[in-house]
């Protein structure tokens, strides 16, 4: 049984009871197309790793380490699992209510600030340095998700759910719209890219970069994700729908793998059929749904990692979960 991570001392958090499957193959892993058999570990099940937290998000792996960090936004802090061990720890706390999360090109952690209202990158040593907190003299809202780029540039999105109120940061007024920005990697210079979705969330690349996939989770009447043609310098274009998800379906936080399929935090987004919607809803590259991984919580967000960068790890409300899978994470 994982160990739980306890929060602050104030009784009130919540530990997932989970079994794991006994038998295979796994009937929380849902085949939605024949494709995604090829996907899918027959001897391999959902594990739960750790539970306790009262909000889980933006889990990265760190492989020459062999840990994974992740985000407990409302205890404003960063949990860290330990493969070796199967123990969870704090990493860092406070941690102005941090959500997302990557390493940039020299393997250093890039993380969005909610409280702070920032973009940091924690250096070798364990300082900080703030990497983008302005855009064109305003302050940003509360960076939510970030992705870095081969050519160093960082990409995040800035949506309002950390300034909207104390439990994922701090209250405060807007100064700027919702958007998606870019860091130069050369210059540092901010650029703003999208500006016109509702609360851009998560964010990734295809395997060759040249499409960018982001997820606009206030869309009305339902959740989407776009997908952008990457140009020369971050420029966008061809903005297009690549999925719906319908009904009470929501997005989170995605990732792609090697061949291009993405992965997406999946759940309800108005607390209906979460025992069919909660958990990782998988795409092929044309938007095809293919296959569904079912958690007992609603998942947020995702990351690849292990030895050979084929466990999917899953930050899902108050508990961290994994799979192996028969592919491995975009480098």
């Amino acid at each position: 049984m994982p160990t739980p991570i306890h929060a602050p001392p104030s009784g009130s958090e919540v530990c997932v009871a989970f079994t794991p499957s006994a038998r295979y193959p796994d009937p929380l892993v849902e085949v939605l197309d024949e494709s995604f058999l090829k996907l899918r570990l027959f001897s391999a099940s959902v594990e739960q790793l750790a539970t306790g937290l009262r909000w889980a998000e933006g889990p990265v792996w760190f492989g020459d380490g062999r840990y994974l960090l992740l985000s407990d936004i409302p205890n404003d802090r960063i949990v860290r699992w330990d493969e070796t061990s199967g123990l969870t720890s704090v990493f860092r706390a406070p941690s102005n209510h941090a959500n997302g999360h990557a390493r940039d090109t020299a393997g250093r952690l890039v993380s969005c600030e909610h409280r702070s209202r920032r973009v940091t990158r924690t250096e070798y040593d364990g300082s900080i340095t703030v990497l983008a907190e302005r855009w064109r003299g305003l302050r940003l809202n509360s960076p939510n998700d970030i992705v870095c780029a081969r050519d160093g540039s960082i990409w995040f999105t800035d949506p309002l759910f950390g300034i909207a109120g104390h439990w994922e940061g701090t209250p405060a007024q807007s100064e700027t719209p919702w958007a998606v920005y870019r860091i130069d990697a050369r210059s540092g210079e901010l650029q703003r890219v999208i500006d016109d979705l509702a609360a851009p969330n998560g964010l990734a690349f295809s395997p060759d970069e040249k499409t960018l996939y982001v997820v606009e989770s206030r869309a009305t009447p339902h959740r989407k994700i776009w997908a952008y043609d990457v140009g020369t310098g971050g420029a966008l274009a061809n903005k297009r729908l690549f999925v719906d998800a319908g009904g009470p379906g929501a997005y989170d936080g995605i990732k792609v793998d090697a061949s291009g399929h993405v992965w997406c935090g999946f759940g309800s987004s108005d607390g209906t059929q979460f025992e069919r919607l909660d958990g990782v809803r998988v795409y092929d590259s044309t938007g095809k749904a293919v296959g569904h991984i079912h958690l007992p919580e609603r998942c947020a967000n995702l990351c690849f990692g292990g030895a050979h960068n084929n466990r999917l790890f899953m930050a899902a409300s108050h508990s961290l979960y994994a799979l192996y899978v028969n592919t491995t994470g975009a480098a």
